[in-house]
């Protein structure tokens, strides 16, 4: 098995190598165009530049002049592609016909020699930089495209192997469940021949037999368990595979087929249209001295108007045919005879598939919208930069009206559109809207990037879920807003004996007290974002509902984790902002405030290395938590396409929280290299912390199986699980609470769609206090948040009564973060979001 995972890995090696040679080969072919063409452009200004010094020995000294130059080009590899396939690029032909066109001037004349001067050289001296600066910009896009390619390819190797990781676990895991159900089929087989032998004589041992096969049945029944679990792991992350296999597929054919044909344009831009303007200079010069020769001059002015952008593009490429080709496609490499080719829409991960299915399609809507409205300025930009070149300045005859003295050329060359003040305004118009053009450019290449990848995916999962929308529509099962009878009580998890505090607490402490390597609130919500919310858009961005967060955090102080069952009823940024939350109000921030200096002063090229060995300084008990979150993010920044959350992003979010700026520093110097370090960290992980057989602890999984209600790990506290389950604990259904009638005192006008409107006088039905400033009740059949101070409760039992005061002493009880509490109007409802001033925070603190 190990050689077999070995060959299809090196497959995909050779293939992402053969690309990057490719892409390497491109640049070279791109810069030899270059050169190519600035060769050609020096041969031409060298040329005009000796044909002005040449014009008292016009006839002879010209012949020599064209026959040089005719004699190099004759060596040229274009030459040389010429007589072989009589097929030449639309610029070297023009120079072709100039060298022609020399051999028939025979005058000399003073008008000639300044035009060449002041007006031919000075294009060709401008197009020679616009070839260079041109290049320039257009390698740069092109090294963004191909590190795009590199990352996708990198990106597909390393879900690969997650994939063949969690594979070889279903692999061995079934292995055991065979041997398990073997084992027990040899043991009843056993069992019966020995009670037929019991019998024969006598004998009674049926208790022993018993207990051997409840033992054997139990550990078939853990095998079994642990199979199904390792088998979902390794559905997801071949899910992963195939379509990360599908977007790099999709990028790849995107690059080669219409990305390096748009960099090769980028390189064009501007070149012809500018040879052509000063060929045309140099045409009209040539017309108006001498009628004679309109015959060879219209020769090639044919050969300029037939200088063609798409046709010289396609001619470069065919010649480097092998270069410029598309690669093949990646396929799909099973792993050791998982010969399952298609994403997996069977339940339990249907629902995970439609829900991102819908996020997709939502997503690539609006990048759809954006980017063609990036398009529409890219069009407008390059029109701009189209009229810019083809102006039509051209026309020099009136230069030779009148007097063909050499103070009348200099005096019509001073008043003309050559004049040095408008060169220099036109070209840094010129440069100016190509640098537009250039920005405009990039960020639509981006975003067609984007498009790609996500319309492959999106495509793949549609015809994975069928192809009809009905089946969409009636298949996928949103979670309500609000249910009409939220749950009162959640199964605990083992609660420390020592009692310490969760929020705003010490961790360590907690730690050690609770026996937990990672705290409950960390694990639990990583857990339920890793289920249901890694491609949730602008997560740990976003802020979520407050009051849903302090439900949350509440229910956690409790010793309860109200995240345990496997339902999606939760919101998504409601849960991320519990985990922000829980360490922005550690009493030592994750990273300590003593070694704040030594992180920000890294230098970015051996950064990685040197906040490796900071961290390793660290307590055991942090770097474990450290690595347990920073894997998760790392994991999370993958999804960066869907949830828009980088690790960039994902810096922004968590520095302030994570790495608090002291007192003393000043947070507007700072708080970049926080968000610095932090990004470091997320991206190199794996190199930073230690792994599992050098520090042992918890590590993060990236594919999560849904259902167990928390995983029983050998750092928890022996008998915690039969405390729980024992029945001992308070168990309150939603059976046993009766509603509450309750008149409305005043008018009241929901502030959003979870709170209920209603008159002054209107019967409304409680059921639940939410809070201490709202209740959870009915109007007209709407269920809904209703304030406790616009309403007169009529009745109240006393299980209910009990309940309420319960409610109330916990809120008394909890922590006071404002000395002065709000008034009617300043109170928020639980379901208003709250935005989060992050830098403000950190500065408090």
């Amino acid at each position: 098995p190990f050689h077999y995972i070995i060959c299809r890995r090196s497959k995909h090696v050779t293939s992402a190598y053969k690309i990057r040679n490719q892409l390497v080969e491109q640049f070279r072919c791109l810069e030899q165009q270059s050169e190519s063409r600035l060769q050609l452009l020096q041969d031409l200004q060298e040329f005009f530049r000796r044909k002005a010094e040449l014009q008292l020995e016009y006839s002879r000294g010209l012949d020599k002049l064209a026959e040089r130059y005719s004699a190099k080009i004759r060596t040229s590899r274009e030459h040389q592609h010429f007589k072989k396939d009589q097929n030449l690029l639309s610029t070297v032909n023009c120079w072709y016909l100039v060298l022609d066109q020399t051999r028939r001037e025979s005058r000399d004349h003073a008008t000639l020699s300044d035009i060449y001067n002041n007006n031919v050289i000075v294009r060709l001296a401008h197009v020679g930089e616009d070839v260079i600066r041109l290049f320039k910009k257009s390698k740069d896009i092109g090294v963004q495209m191909h590190e795009e390619l590199v990352k996708v390819t990198n990106e597909l190797y390393t879900v690969m192997k997650t994939y063949h990781m969690y594979h070889t676990e279903s692999l061995s895991a079934e292995s055991k469940l065979k041997d398990a159900e073997k084992q027990e089929e040899k043991h009843i087989g056993k069992a019966n021949d020995i009670s037929t032998s019991l019998l024969r004589y006598g004998h009674d041992e049926r208790p022993q037999r018993r207990s051997s096969v409840k033992k054997m049945e139990k550990m078939k029944e853990k095998r079994q368990a642990k199979y199904s679990e390792n088998k979902l792991k390794c559905t997801k992350a071949r899910n992963d595979y195939l379509l990360n296999l599908a977007a790099t597929n999709a990028l790849v054919a995107k690059y080669y087929i219409h990305d390096v044909s748009d960099m090769i344009d980028c390189c064009d831009l501007g070149y012809h249209a500018s040879l052509a303007r000063t060929m045309r200079t140099y045409l009209s010069a040539e017309y108006s001295l001498e009628t004679s020769r309109h015959e060879g001059l219209d020769l090639l002015e044919g050969a300029v108007d037939a200088m063609d952008i798409r046709g010289d593009k396609l001619k470069f490429m065919d010649t480097h045919s092998q270069i410029f080709c598309p690669p093949a496609r990646f396929d799909y490499q099973p792993h050791m005879g998982d010969e399952v080719c298609q994403v997996s829409a069977q339940q339990p991960v249907q629902t995970e598939l439609l829900m991102r299915y819908h996020q997709l399609q939502s997503r690539l809507a609006t990048l759809k919208i954006e980017n063609e409205e990036v398009r529409k300025t890219l069009d407008a930009t390059m029109q701009t930069l189209q009229d810019m070149l083809t102006v039509e300045d051209f026309d020099v005859s009136d230069a030779f009206q009148h007097s063909q003295s050499t103070e009348s050329v200099k005096s019509a060359s001073s008043d003309s559109y050559m004049s040095k003040a408008n060169i220099s305004k036109r070209r840094a118009n010129q440069q100016e809207t190509e640098g537009f053009y250039f920005t405009k450019y990039k960020e639509y290449l981006n975003g067609s990037n984007l498009i790609v990848k996500l319309q492959a995916k999106h495509d793949l999962l549609k015809q994975t879920l069928g192809e009809g929308e009905t089946f969409l529509c009636y298949t996928l099962v949103e979670p309500p807003t609000l249910p009409p009878k939220p749950q009162r009580m959640r199964k605990s998890r083992p609660r420390s004996i020592f009692n310490r505090k969760l929020f705003n607490g010490n961790m360590e402490a907690f730690i050690q007290d609770s026996g937990q390597p990672i705290p409950v609130v960390v694990e639990s919500c990583i857990r339920y974002i890793n289920l249901y919310g890694l491609q949730q858009q602008g997560i740990f961005r976003v802020p979520g509902s407050q009051v849903e967060v302090n439900d949350i955090k509440n229910a956690f102080e409790r010793g309860e984790d109200p995240l345990v069952d496997d339902q999606t009823d939760h919101d998504i940024n409601s849960v991320a902002g519990v985990l922000k939350l829980y360490f922005r109000g550690l009493e030592n921030p994750l990273f300590p405030k003593e070694r704040f200096l030594d992180l920000i002063s890294t230098t970015s090229g051996e950064r990685a290395h040197h906040l490796q060995q900071i961290i390793v300084t660290l307590q055991r008990p942090v770097i474990i938590v450290m690595r347990y979150l920073f894997a998760f993010l790392n994991h999370l920044s993958q999804y960066s396409d869907e949830n828009m959350m980088d690790p960039y992003n994902l810096a922004i979010c968590f520095g302030p929280t994570l790495m608090p700026i002291p007192d003393d520093q000043d947070p507007v110097a700072c708080q970049a290299h926080v968000n610095e370090v932090i990004k470091t960290i997320i991206i190199h992980h794996e190199v930073i912390f230690p792994t599992q057989r050098e520090l042992d602890g918890p590590v993060y999984e990236k594919c999560m199986a849904g259902g167990e209600e928390y995983c029983e790990s050998p750092h928890s506290e022996p008998g915690a699980l039969d405390e729980v389950d024992n029945g001992t604990g308070p168990n309150t259904s939603d059976e046993e609470l009766e509603q509450i009638e309750a008149i409305a005192k005043f008018d009241y006008v929901g502030r959003s769609p979870r709170e209920l409107s209603f008159k002054k006088g209107a019967s409304l039905l409680l059921y639940l206090r939410a809070s201490e400033d709202w209740w959870e009740g009915r109007h007209n059949g709407v269920d809904g948040l209703i304030p406790h101070q616009y309403i007169v409760v009529q009745d109240i039992d006393d299980a209910f009564s009990d309940s309420l005061q319960r409610t109330d002493i916990e809120a008394s009880s909890g922590p006071h973060h404002d000395d002065r509490a709000p008034s009617r109007n300043e109170r928020q409802s639980p379901c208003e979001h709250t935005p989060e001033h992050r830098f403000g925070a950190a500065l408090g603190r």
